[in-house]
């Protein structure tokens, strides 16, 4: 007697693709928003993103982790500095380049966190 075993395709919401893509589910094409992504699909668009992703990782808007990465804060100061909306990558450079006191605060928190992990993990 033969079992036939059948692959089971791994699907995910697209919230969670969206989020391993690093993009914001509300600025990508209706379709992925409203269809399911499976294992393969989400391989295929990183490993060949169409038009779409590329403008998306490029321009944004972004998600708060990617601006948070971006600006080298964390999320948590991201909300500190008054940021609780998607950036573009055009706010993104604004905000680098007029340097507010909060972003100074945060990253210089951020580096001081860094360290303190990198130390401990040494130990």
């Amino acid at each position: 007697m033969t079992s036939s075993k059948r692959k089971t395709i791994q699907t995910m919401k697209p919230e969670t693709a969206a989020k391993k893509l690093g993009v914001l589910l509300s600025a990508t094409p209706a379709e992925f928003q409203e269809g399911v992504v499976s294992r393969d699909e989400l391989n295929e668009l990183q490993a060949k993103p169409p038009a779409w992703l590329v403008d998306l990782r490029r321009n944004g808007p972004h998600p708060k982790q990617v601006v948070a990465a971006k600006l080298k804060v964390s999320i948590s100061g991201l909300a500190r500095g008054g940021i609780t909306e998607p950036l573009t990558t055009d706010e993104i450079e604004t905000l680098k380049a007029e340097n507010p006191e909060w972003l100074e605060r945060e990253q210089s928190i951020q580096a001081e966190t860094r360290k303190e992990a990198l130390r401990l993990k040494e130990r």
